[in-house]
């Protein structure tokens, strides 16, 4: 490449260079200003790092654009964030339209004043129209302002130059893939799709016949209504447009993170090229003048009287003052909203439903809605009001569709939009005030309402939007409230103070209720709430049935105030913790002393007279690292996972091994192995134990099991137990490998059942190996805690049962309501039936 090609820039600060990747702000780490490095700045004088014309000063003094005679826009942002500090600190030596040298200063700031407010010094040196570099050169170590080279750019050649210009107009545009997902790119699969398509400099589009989305927006992307096998093309432009447009394209066809069962086949293509879109059907109605219907969206009974709940308006002005006040109005609201769902992300101990407000953290950077507010903005509108119309525009665009997963996310988009809203205007949220014995009706609740209902006054609540799929359904089955949603819009008009019975199981909301109705309802209430306080007054007592036998009952936990709350309800210890919690989400692996620290934490909370199982990391191409990414896979339920990964990945597996270890000292400390198939992978993993435990001098007797959850351990259990302190059979696995159908798999779920027929002979399989090399056996799946289950488990001969931490005071208590001799009839009964429908009708009538 000749010089001519070539431009270099000098750094216009002394300092450290750090890649741009690292800036802690997703708008510069994912290039979405543009590509370049980031200086940790040692001085004070902003120097042009080429020749060229101030094109842009920020009225805040804090960035300015430097246009070179080839072209290239030079953007230099001091600090992060500095824009809120209005200009303080800062001292421009140049105007807009001056020319200017390489080396000439710029802009001179107190260094000292400024890193007192901002979040970060850090200053960005990008390029704006990185479509006109062919490649990038960044340097490394420190820089001297003025006179080291921070980044080399090669452009594009007058050809290369052409074939870009032709490629933005004719674009890159990938072959047809067909979606295999079969509820189409809804929230999840939007979400990695848009976060691939964001590492990539060039635009890139999803394209559906004459209708486009932008790809690095995840509102754009649901918006757009992919369905399952629909035909989609990926189009990009821009410098690495070619490869944008193959790997979203790749990414698509592999099901976008979900496990989707492989290609759409050419027949199914064709019946799907023939049929139309299904038409959600119409919501129910109910013959009976007393009873309104929606959808089951949680289970269970209340009864109680209406209370209307409605939403309150937040004014805004239209017109805003200067585009820069309103922005920064805008940035500062966009941060407290961030910092308000961290707050809420915490207050929630399920991982999975904090889940939601992560996304509602991911949809505050969304580039489509930002872009849609900073337009109006720019057009002379009020932070606020460009903001609502923002918002709004996109959940009505969402409401409309026609998928009912696609469209319940609109009200998580409005839940976020009013979030930031309300600080924009100042308003702070009204607490929602409810009288006690309360049944909610709402045209529709978020799930920030949801989420911090008040138990004790909320008996259930029912919405006319929304439905089972929606993040306010999943988050009202966490909390065991009973709701309905998509209820007849009548409801509505109910006064408040009507009493009514709530089902939720059934999806029913009965008014008028007679005396009787009532009467026989609150009686079962009281009946199952006085068991349920006997049980947790009876908690600490001892899991022993009546004729003497002691089954263990401890807890599934992932996290430490998971293992306090389980030893609160009487845990007998630890029969799962879940450590891959401390390597999700997270964009590198944790430390061996984070790691030291949180196992130690734990034992320490149990204490050494209780059990405490570690399972190894269970990750693979099912659940992702980002920071160990793993080569696609067809089925990644067969490929490379849990202790296949470990052992394929040795010095990781060594750090969990020694922090694991040095808990040994404050608990019964138990290792087990994720996924062992064969006596091999058995014997690798023991090996590194041993070595490790040796390494740290540790003599505390630390047993090392396996986790049962796939069918060859069942079958040689015996040979297993020879080599293994115990065993914990995972039913939820062992089903789906045994039964070959997917747990998660929308229409086989129901089929995958633990209570099968060929899972429970593998299970009694199992225990009669173990027990014959004098090893126990737990069970750590979802069986472990169905009451219809427990009897059968401990007729089958298990010896401990590892269930969720509310369901401990009500497993010990059934447990010491037993006798092993009959439950071992039981099983011996039920072990004979060849249905899985067979085995739950004989349990029932056991239970009744």
């Amino acid at each position: 490449m000749t010089a001519s090609h070539r431009l270099e820039l000098l750094a216009p600060l002394s300092g450290l260079l750090v890649p741009i990747e690292q800036v802690p702000d997703p708008v510069f780490a994912q290039k979405m200003v543009g590509d370049g490095v980031s200086i940790d700045p040692t001085s004070n004088v902003l120097l042009s790092p080429v020749a060229g014309k101030i094109t842009q000063l920020h009225s805040a003094r804090h960035a300015v654009t430097i246009t070179t005679v080839e072209g290239i826009e030079v953007l230099i942002h001091i600090g992060l964030d500095t824009v809120m500090l209005k200009g303080d600190g800062f001292s421009a030596k140049v105007k807009e339209g001056d020319t200017v040298a390489a080396g000439q200063p710029l802009i001179e700031f107190d260094g000292d004043a400024v890193s007192r407010k901002a979040r970060s010094l850090l200053t960005q040196m990008v390029i704006t129209n990185s479509d006109r570099v062919a490649r990038f050169v960044v340097g490394n170590g420190f820089v001297r302002a003025g006179q080291t080279v921070a980044l080399t750019l090669e452009l594009a050649s007058a050809q290369s130059a052409a074939t870009a210009a032709a490629s933005t107009e004719g674009d890159v545009q990938s072959e047809p893939v067909r979606v295999p997902n079969p509820t189409g790119l809804h929230a999840r699969p939007a979400a990695v799709v848009a976060n691939l398509a964001k590492t990539f400099t060039s635009t890139v589009k999803l394209v559906r016949g004459d209708e486009n989305a932008n790809a690095k927006s995840v509102v754009a992307i649901m918006g757009l209504e992919v369905q399952y096998g629909d035909e989609i093309r990926v189009k990009a432009a821009g410098p690495d447009a070619a490869a944008a447009a193959k790997a979203v394209a790749e990414m698509i066809a592999q099901g976008s993170g979900e496990e989707v069962g492989g290609v759409i086949s050419p027949a199914a293509q064709k019946h799907l090229a023939k049929t139309k879109r299904a038409v959600p059907a119409a919501k129910p109605k109910s013959g009976d003048p007393n009873v309104l219907l929606g959808v089951s969206a949680s289970p269970g009974l209340a009864v109680g009287q209406i209370f209307q709940v409605r939403q309150e308006a937040i004014e805004v002005a239209e017109q805003g003052r200067d585009a820069q006040f309103e922005r920064a109005k805008l940035d500062a609201a966009l941060k407290d909203a961030g910092h308000q769902l961290e707050v809420l992300k915490s207050e929630i101990t399920d991982a999975s439903k904090a889940e939601i407000f992560a996304a509602h953290q991911e949809l505050l950077e969304d580039p489509d809605l930002l872009d849609i507010a900073i337009n109006g903005i720019s057009s002379g509108k009020s932070a606020g009001f460009a903001w609502k119309t923002a918002f709004s525009t996109y959940a009505d665009k969402l409401a409309a569709l026609k998928n009912e997963v696609l469209a319940g996310r609109a009200n998580d988009i409005r839940d976020v939009g009013r979030r930031v809203l309300r600080i924009i205007a100042g308003v702070k949220e009204a607490e929602l005030a409810v009288p006690d014995n309360a049944i909610l009706i709402a045209e529709d609740l978020t799930p920030s309402d949801t989420a911090s209902l008040d138990r004790e006054k909320v008996l259930g609540f029912a919405t006319v939007g929304g439905g089972a799929t929606s993040h306010v359904a999943i988050l009202a089955r966490s909390l065991n409230i009973p709701a309905i949603c998509g209820i007849d819009e009548d409801a509505l008009q109910l006064a408040n103070g009507t009493a009514v019975i709530l089902d939720g199981s059934k999806g029913s909301l009965r008014k008028n209720p007679s005396d009787a109705e009532v009467a026989q309802i609150r009686e079962a209430q009281v009946k199952q709430a006085k068991l349920r306080a006997e049980e947790l007054a009876a908690a600490h007592q001892a899991p022993v049935t009546t004729d003497g036998h002691h089954i263990e009952v401890v807890a599934n936990i992932g996290g430490l105030d998971e293992a306090k709350q389980g030893v609160e309800l009487g845990g007998e210890g630890v029969g799962l913790l879940r450590s891959e919690f401390l390597y999700l989400d997270r964009a590198d692996a944790p430390t061996e002393e984070e790691q030291t620290q949180i196992y130690t934490d734990i034992a320490k909370a149990l204490g050494t007279e209780r059990t405490f199982v570690v399972r190894t990391l269970d990750v693979g191409g099912d659940k992702p690292l980002p920071y160990l990414p793993q080569p696609a896979e067809e089925n990644p339920f067969l490929g490379v996972r849990g202790v296949r990964l470990c052992l394929a990945e040795p010095e990781m597996f060594r750090v969990q091994i020694r922090s694991v270890l040095r808990a040994a000292p404050f608990s019964k400390l138990h290792i087990m192995f994720p996924m062992i198939a064969t006596l091999d992978e058995l014997r690798a993993a023991k090996a590194i134990v041993a070595e490790e435990k040796a390494a740290l001098n540790i003599s505390a007797d630390v047993k090392v099991g396996i986790m049962v959850e796939v069918p060859s351990t069942a079958v040689m259990s015996e040979l297993f137990a020879k080599e293994a302190d115990f065993f914990s059979i995972g039913t939820n696995d062992l089903t789906q490998y045994t039964l070959a159908m997917d747990r998660g798999h929308p229409k086989l779920a129901k089929q995958a059942d633990a209570l099968n027929p060929g899972v429970l002979r593998l299970i009694a399989m199992t225990v009669k190996g173990a027990h014959a090399q004098g090893k126990w056996v737990g069970v750590c799946g979802g069986i472990a805690s169905d009451p219809q289950a427990v009897p059968l488990l401990i007729g089958i001969g298990v010896d401990e049962l590892s269930v969720s931490v509310p369901a401990i005071p009500s497993i010990k208590a059934m447990v010491r309501r037993l006798s092993k001799a009959d439950c071992q009839k039981l099983a011996a009964e039920v072990l004979q039936l060849g249905t899985a429908a067979e085995v739950r009708e004989r349990l029932g009538k056991a239970a009744g």
